[in-house]
């Protein structure tokens, strides 16, 4: 559900673009990680595997499941919340693990938080916590990296920034870009493996910002 309506609803903020290494959707049994920064990039990046068939299982900050309705669906369709900071911690990685072994394909987002920046530009992906490589180990799945572009132009900054950015853009239909990357099978340790898939989500992020014109691109 969540991924259809995002498909449906995207078109009315922004105009999206999808490009991909490989032509094809991410196998079964995938991890997909992405760059995270906007409350509109699950969005994005959910309409935009869509459109290769794919609906994942979403690892997602456990506030929302409080949401009334919306928490509700997230329940009902497996999605998965990541609470931090207390014992329900290590459940958020037994159940992507049982998904991923169960040939789903499970969406995170490496970094774990939003940017604390207030203008509507682009930039690198910021450090991925560990969860992602741990994920991986457990597993053996191979992680394909994702990189989106322009979603910033939607919601960025203040709540009053978002809201305003949330009710205009409609009107201005920012370009959106997301690159999916071909799949990778991490190796090393922890943090070795964690380098690795961040290095391969930032060259994502290249690609999909050099649709929008460059990493200084803003609304």
């Amino acid at each position: 559900m969540l991924s259809r309506l995002a498909h449906a609803l995207l078109p009315t903020l922004g105009r999206l673009t999808v490009t991909t290494d490989t032509g094809t959707a991410p196998a079964a049994g995938s991890i997909i990680v992405a760059n995270h920064t906007s409350l509109a990039d699950p969005a994005v990046v959910l309409a935009a595997l869509h459109r290769l068939g794919t609906e994942p299982v979403v690892m997602a900050a456990a506030g929302l499941w409080r949401i009334p309705l919306l928490g509700r669906a997230l329940a009902r369709e497996g999605h998965i919340p990541v609470h931090r900071g207390d014992a329900r911690a290590a459940r958020c990685l037994d159940l992507a693990a049982a998904a991923v072994d169960a040939g789903r394909q499970v969406l995170l987002y490496g970094e774990g938080r939003l940017p604390r920046r207030d203008d509507a530009a682009d930039s690198a992906p910021e450090a991925f916590r560990s969860g992602l490589a741990r994920l991986a180990e457990r597993t053996g799945a191979p992680v394909v990296p994702v990189g989106q572009a322009g979603a910033r132009r939607i919601t960025s900054g203040s709540t009053a920034k978002q809201l305003a950015g949330l009710a205009t853009a409609p009107l201005r239909r920012p370009a959106l870009h997301v690159h999916i990357g071909g799949p990778v099978l991490l190796s090393g340790d922890r943090a070795t493996r964690t380098a690795t898939a961040h290095g391969a989500v930032t060259a994502a992020w290249r690609t999909a910002v050099s649709h929008l014109g460059g990493p200084a691109a803003a609304a």
